[in-house]
């Protein structure tokens, strides 16, 4: 039978607050590598597309004369592989759940809803965060960037999450904190809320959303116009 709603929400900067460990993780990699350390506020924008993304765009800004063709891309694979290396075996040190998160969650399973995840984490890396934190019950599936052959923005990334689920596109709402998590909703047709101070240094007036929240508190009042 399927739900009477379905949520897909993302992940970092969403349901938990993972800049300090990524930040750690980058920093030690980037470190390692001979290239310049970043801010917090530096690596919540580069977190959600990725992690490949995230040490591309660091190199670019720091070392974009010194890398170039094959050289750059090999750079960048070893990089890479160290990142989820060292950020797996340090995955839950300062990272914890925005406010609210779990009484929400809970609200949610009580009204029948069913909950999936669509990230850009690698999936494994996903799980065991869901694992450890332990909110990993709440969800029916979780997709990360290496799930599919595709990832946010794309929208397949949601709608066949939506799919597995045996729920229905016409009947589903994503949550997420960046400008990939709107777009992705916009390309799918979901109603979008967004959380502010996200993962992400676009402005919220650029991002496309129907509904704007701080944390999870108090969330069920906007979800109930849905069920």
């Amino acid at each position: 039978m399927n739900q009477k709603l379905t949520i897909l929400f993302d992940l970092d900067g969403t349901l938990i607050d993972t800049a300090p460990d990524l930040m750690n993780a980058h920093n030690y990699v980037m470190k390692k590598f001979g290239y310049k350390s970043k801010s917090g506020k530096e690596i919540k924008s580069l977190i959600g597309k990725g992690a490949g993304v995230m040490i591309s765009r660091s190199l670019w800004s720091s070392a974009k004369i010194e890398l170039k063709n094959i050289k750059e891309k090999k750079t960048k694979e070893k990089m890479v592989k160290e990142f989820v290396n060292y950020y797996g075996k340090n995955i839950l040190v300062e990272s914890k759940l925005i406010e609210g998160v779990k009484d929400f969650l809970v609200w949610c399973k009580n009204n029948n809803i069913s909950m999936g995840i669509c990230t850009n984490k690698q999936e494994h890396l996903a799980l065991d965060l869901l694992k450890k934190i332990e909110i990993n019950n709440f969800f029916d599936y979780v997709a990360g960037c290496n799930t599919f052959d595709y990832c946010k923005p794309d929208p397949r990334h949601l709608t066949s999450v939506i799919e597995i689920m045996g729920g229905d596109v016409k009947n589903s709402i994503m949550i997420g904190d960046s400008e990939v998590d709107g777009l992705s909703a916009h390309n799918a047709s979901l109603p979008f809320i967004l959380l502010e101070d996200g993962y992400t240094d676009v402005k919220v007036s650029q991002i496309k959303h129907d509904h704007l929240i701080k944390n999870f508190v108090g969330l069920n009042k906007i979800i109930e116009r849905y069920i």
